[in-house]
C-alpha cells in the first residue's frame, strides 16, 4: 500500500497526538478535533477439512458444512475516533475517544444488540507533553507489547484467521499465528522524544488475568497489588534504504495459581521492517515464559499452576507494482509448549502450535479506498498431534479517512 494508507492505518488502529490532522478536522476554540476512522467488510469463504479438538486452535473446524459464507469486517473493525489537541502553557495536550461497530450477524433480529456484533470502545485517553522531552499516555489504548507487530501485519487491511461466517467483530489477522495479540488496555506511559531515530516507551498497565482456553479464569488469576509492565525501544532511519528496528517485554505478577503461590509471566520480543525501491521486509519473532498465545496469558499455565514456555514470529515480503497494488506474502507460527502436568486427556488437546500463511493484493483505488483479496492457510496442531487445518478467500474493501 502507498505511504498515504499506511499513514491512515496507523492513525486508525494509534490514534494519538502524533497523528492528528489525519482525518476531517475543525477548529473550536483553542482546540482542533480530527474526526477519524474507517470503514469495511469483507465477502468470505472458509473451507474447514478436518474436525479435531485442539483447544487454543485458530484454524477453523469442519463443523455441519465443510465450507461456510459470511460478510463482516476484517482484522480491523469499522471506527470511528475524534481526538482533541491544544497547547497550553507551553505543553501539548489531547483527548481520544473511539468506538468500533461490527458490521456483521448470523441471525435475524439480532441488530446492534448481538454479543457478536456489539460495539467496542477500544480508545479513552489523553496525553501531554512536548516534543523536547517526550509525552505521557494515560488511559485506555493499544498495548505496548507487540502493538509494532501488528501494525507491520499486511493482513491489517484484510482478514488472515479467523472466519467472518460467525458474525464477530473482527477476524484475528495473524494473531496467534505469529504474535500475541496487544490488546487495548489501562496504562500510563511514558514516550520518550524523538533523538535521531531512536525513541523509547515504557508503562504500568492494568494487570490482565490469566485464563485457560475455554475463557475460564478459575484456574489462575491476575494480582491486583502489582501492575503489569511493558515496553519497547526501537530504531528508525531513513533514506534509499528506510527502516525500523525495535525491541520490546512485557512482565506481570500472576497470583492463586493452582496449588497456590505466584509466579510472574514474562516475554520479550524483536522485529525489523526495511524497504528499498518498492520492496518490503518484515521480521519478527516474541519468546516467553507464563505469556501464553495468542493472546495475553491465555494458556499461559498449566493445571499445577507451572509456567508454559511459548514463542513465534512471521516473516513478510511485499512488494509494490507499477499500478499503486501491493502483492505480499507472509507466514507465521506461534507455538506453546506442553508441562508435565499436560499428559492427561485435556493436555493432550491442547494447542501446541498455530501456523498461517497468507497471499494478498491490496490496491488503492483512490488514496483512501484501498480493494482486498485474500487467501489464508491456517493450520492448528495440538499437543497430541491432531490438527485442523482451513482456508479462506476474501474479498473486500476499506476505507480510511
Amino acid at each position: 500500500m502507498n505511504n498515504k494508507i499506511k499513514l491512515a492505518v496507523a492513525g486508525a488502529v494509534l490514534a494519538s497526538a502524533s497523528v492528528a490532522n489525519a482525518g476531517i478536522t475543525w477548529t473550536a476554540g483553542e482546540w482542533t478535533v480530527d474526526m477519524n476512522g474507517n470503514v469495511n467488510a469483507f465477502a468470505a469463504q472458509t473451507h474447514g477439512s478436518d474436525s479435531n479438538t485442539v483447544a487454543g486452535g485458530v484454524a477453523a473446524t469442519k463443523g455441519n458444512d465443510s465450507d461456510q459464507v459470511g460478510i463482516n469486517t476484517g482484522l480491523l473493525p469499522s471506527w470511528l475516533g475524534f481526538t482533541a489537541t491544544t497547547r497550553q502553557n507551553d505543553i501539548d495536550t489531547s483527548v481520544t475517544i473511539s468506538f468500533q461497530p461490527g458490521a456483521g450477524n448470523v441471525k435475524a433480529l439480532q441488530g446492534g444488540n448481538s454479543v457478536n456484533a456489539a460495539t467496542e470502545n477500544r480508545q479513552a485517553f489523553l496525553t501531554f507533553g512536548d516534543k523536547s522531552w517526550g509525552s505521557v499516555k494515560v488511559g485506555k489504548d493499544l498495548g505496548i507489547y507487540g502493538s509494532t507487530a501488528i501494525l507491520n501485519d499486511m493482513t491489517l487491511l484484510g482478514v488472515g484467521a479467523g472466519s467472518v461466517t460467525a458474525g464477530n467483530t473482527t477476524t484475528l489477522g495473524r494473531i496467534g499465528t505469529g504474535y500475541i495479540y496487544a490488546d487495548w488496555i489501562g496504562q500510563i506511559a511514558y514516550t520518550t522524544p524523538n533523538m535521531n531515530g531512536f525513541q523509547a516507551t515504557l508503562g504500568i498497565t492494568q494487570p490482565w488475568q490469566a485464563q485457560a482456553s475455554n475463557g475460564s479464569s478459575s484456574t489462575s488469576s491476575g494480582t491486583n497489588d502489582e501492575f503489569g509492565y511493558q515496553g519497547q525501544a526501537s530504531y528508525s532511519w531513513t533514506g534509499d534504504f528506510a527502516g525500523k528496528a525495535w525491541l520490546g517485554f512485557f512482565s506481570q505478577n500472576v497470583e492463586n495459581l493452582s496449588g497456590g503461590g505466584n509466579d510472574t509471566a514474562d516475554s520479550y520480543e524483536a522485529g525489523v521492517s526495511a524497504t528499498v525501491m518498492n520492496i518490503n521486509l518484515v521480521a519478527y519473532g516474541y519468546s516467553g515464559e507464563g505469556i501464553g498465545t495468542t493472546a495475553l496469558l491465555l494458556n499461559g499455565y498449566d493445571d499445577g499452576g507451572n509456567a508454559r514456555d511459548s514463542d513465534g514470529g512471521y516473516v513478510q515480503a511485499t512488494y509494490v507494482i507499477p499500478t499503486g497494488t501491493k502483492l505480499g506474502i507472509s507466514y507465521g507460527q506461534s507455538k506453546l509448549d506442553a508441562n508435565a502436568a499436560d499428559s492427561d486427556a485435556l493436555g493432550q488437546v491442547l494447542v501446541k502450535e498455530n501456523e498461517m500463511l497468507t497471499i494478498g493484493a491490496y490496491h488503492p483505488l483512490t488514496k483512501h479506498l484501498n480493494l482486498v483479496a485474500e487467501f489464508s492457510d491456517v493450520e492448528s496442531k495440538n499437543q497430541a498431534g491432531a490438527s485442523n487445518d482451513s482456508t479462506t478467500i476474501a474479498l473486500g474493501a476499506i476505507l480510511f479517512f
